[in-house]
Parts: C-alpha cells; sequence; structure tokens
C-alpha cells in the first residue's frame, strides 16, 4: 500500500481531554465517560487525555465506567497514568521518566470537556490556538466571557436582551469594604442568589433569603472564586433551557427545541449540584422536553438563545438559560460554550427531542471543528 493510500485510510484523531482543575473535575469526568461510549470508533481513533486535579496530563483509560459516578464516589482523572504533552507537528507525545518519548502522532482535533475555570474559560482554547490545532467549541473570548458571568451580563445586555439586576463583589470589594457590599446587596432586595461569578454546575451558589445569611454564601462562593456574583431573583419564573449548535457549511446556528427544569422538594431551592448529578436527585428534579409553552413564547426564547450565541462570538454549541416570568418576560440567565453531556443533561435532551441523538450531536460537533480554519476567523 502506498504512503498516500495510508494517509486516505487513516482514521482522524481526536484528543478527548477531561478532567481539569477546576471544582467541576468529576463532572468533566463523567461527560467524558459518556462521549467515550457513543464516538464512533470506525470514523475516529480516540487519544484519553486527563488533566489531573494538580494540572498534569496523562494518557487515560479511556474505559467510561472509570470515570463514571461508582457506589457513590465521583470520579477522577488517574494520577499514576502515563504523562503526555503536545510536542511539534501537532504530535501527542507520551512522556517516561529516563525514556525517549514514544509518539502517538498528529492529532486532527481536540475534544475539550473541561468544565469551568482552566478548561472551559479560553486558557485551554488558547493553548490550542497557539499550537495550530483545531477544537471542538468556542474560541478564546466566547470561552472567557462565557464563563465570567459579569461579563456575560455586559453583552448580553449590550446586545439587547434583559438580564436580572445584579451586584459584583470582587476580593478587594470584601476585603477592604464588605459593608459596602452588603449595601450594595440590600439594594437588589431579597432573596438573591450568590454564587462564583466564573464557576458552574451549581457548585458554591447559595439561595439567600436575608442579610444574616449573605456573609456565609459569600464565603461559600468565594471558596471557589475569588469574584462573587449577586443577582435579584425573579418571582416564581420558570427555568427554561435551549441547546445551540454551529451549522454546518456556512450556515447559520440553529437554536433545539426548549426543554425546562422544575425544582421542588428534599430542601432543595434551585437546580443544584446534587438535583443535577446524584441519582438521589432524579427525586426532587424534573426535566420537561419539550417544555410545555406558547407557540410565540418558545420562538421568542429560541430566537434569543442565538442572540446570545452571536453576541459572545459562539462557536460549536451552547446551552443558553433562561427566566421565563409570570407576565411572560423572557429573561436570559447564562450561557455555557461547554455545557453537560451527562445522559441527565439538558443539552443532550434538548437536541435529542429536536432529532439528533447523543452519537449524531457527538459527530457533528467533531465535523463542525474539523471545518473550522485555525488562527483568526
Amino acid at each position: 500500500m502506498s504512503q498516500s493510500s495510508r494517509e486516505e485510510k487513516r482514521k482522524l484523531r481526536v484528543a478527548v481531554v477531561f478532567g481539569g482543575r477546576s471544582s467541576e473535575h468529576a463532572i468533566s469526568c463523567i461527560t467524558a465517560a459518556n462521549v467515550l461510549r457513543v464516538i464512533d470508533r470506525d470514523k475516529y481513533d480516540v487519544v484519553p487525555v486527563g488533566i489531573t486535579t494538580g494540572g498534569h496530563w496523562v494518557l487515560e483509560s479511556g474505559d467510561p465506567e472509570r470515570l463514571s459516578i461508582t457506589d457513590g464516589k465521583l470520579p477522577e482523572v488517574d494520577v499514576t497514568a502515563l504523562p503526555v504533552v503536545f510536542g511539534a507537528d501537532r504530535e501527542l507525545v507520551v512522556t517516561e521518566a529516563g525514556e525517549v518519548p514514544n509518539t502517538l502522532g498528529e492529532v486532527d482535533v481536540v475534544f475539550p470537556l473541561l468544565h469551568g475555570p482552566w478548561g472551559e474559560d479560553g486558557t485551554l482554547q488558547g493553548l490550542l490556538e497557539m499550537s495550530d490545532i483545531r477544537y471542538v467549541g468556542s474560541g478564546v473570548l466566547a470561552s472567557a466571557v462565557g464563563m465570567d458571568k459579569h461579563y456575560m451580563k455586559i453583552v448580553f445586555a449590550a446586545a439587547g436582551l434583559e438580564v436580572t439586576p445584579y451586584v459584583v463583589i470582587r476580593d478587594r470589594d470584601w476585603t477592604r469594604d464588605p459593608q459596602a457590599c452588603r449595601d450594595a446587596v440590600d439594594k437588589l432586595g431579597y432573596p438573591v442568589f450568590v454564587k462564583p461569578a466564573r464557576g458552574g454546575s451549581s457548585l458554591g451558589i447559595s439561595k439567600v433569603r436575608s442579610l444574616d445569611e449573605l456573609d456565609w454564601a459569600v464565603a461559600e462562593a468565594r471558596a471557589h472564586d475569588p469574584k462573587v456574583l449577586v443577582e435579584a431573583s425573579a418571582k416564581n419564573p420558570r427555568e427554561i433551557e435551549v441547546g445551540v449548535l454551529g451549522g454546518l457549511d456556512g450556515a447559520p446556528a440553529e437554536a433545539s427545541v426548549c426543554g425546562e427544569i422544575a425544582v421542588s422538594g428534599g430542601g432543595h431551592d434551585f437546580y443544584d449540584f446534587e438535583t443535577k448529578y446524584l441519582p438521589e436527585g432524579d427525586e426532587f428534579a424534573a426535566l420537561s422536553v419539550p417544555a410545555e409553552l406558547p407557540e410565540h413564547v418558545a420562538a421568542e426564547i429560541r430566537a434569543k438563545a442565538l442572540i446570545a450565541f452571536d453576541a459572545i462570538e459562539g462557536e460549536g454549541l451552547a446551552r443558553v438559560d433562561f427566566f421565563l416570568t409570570e407576565d411572560e418576560r423572557v429573561i436570559v440567565n447564562e450561557i455555557n460554550t461547554m455545557p453537560g453531556f451527562t445522559p441527565k443533561s439538558m443539552f443532550p435532551q434538548v437536541w435529542a427531542a429536536s432529532g439528533v441523538s447523543y452519537k449524531e450531536l457527538v459527530d457533528r460537533l467533531l465535523s463542525l471543528a474539523m471545518t473550522r480554519a485555525t488562527g483568526l476567523r
């Protein structure tokens, strides 16, 4: 067989990267487990690369069962696995102590399944851009804006989207004058939601009903991020989510059907970590796909999801979350540029209801990444 024939028959090499340094490490592993289960091995040569909580890149086993929740224990990247680096010419290299690095071969595309800082916030995307490697999802700017809820709101408001009133508490603000921060939050009116400005998976989020609960909630959020966002709470809003997929061959992005989340009982005031990911949360959280909405309201929400995606210059995929008030005001809550892919996650569910299966979703995202140019675009 000639060299050209071998190159034609070579499968696309996909580095599936997961784990990471953020508090969403375990959720990233769970997401990776599900992607590894469905990715087409006849079409793609898959290289599973985990990033430990300490920031070390390692060649993982890729066993979906090892990366799943087992007996209530959250998964994590195997710290004893072989370290890897990106070498010259987009090659993935395994490094072993005292040995010559073993090259696994050229990486055609990276599927970064990291959630939170140091992965979903533009840092990993910048590394891949510098390495001239194609990857799934948004670029540096969109990832950074989508991660920081403060600047996300600024961009959304500039695009004409309604956002909830909010107060930002930076580390210097809380250190120098915590009373001024309390006074600013008081003007929002209670209850409020206190959350890490650059976090996800509902980690570090608290619903605060009065001033005497505020300091504890700020401390909880600051455990995840020194920058804290405090949002006013809409009165009895419905929580609606929409998936967005980039269009192939230059086509515009598409919005999925709407999904709705309803949480009740068990001491859960909102869609928190337990109701999102742990088996016992199923009793208290109900996902309705498609959401029961008047046609004109669903159309407005889907249209605003696309506006939000374009506002941050999103690419590939995103999930856009909304509050729908009793008087049918559509308020954008946030955008996730790398939404969860677990079986319980809304993103794959709304696309399944829109006619795109989980396996097709993974394939389409890789196809989108391969057709996107590297460098400035």
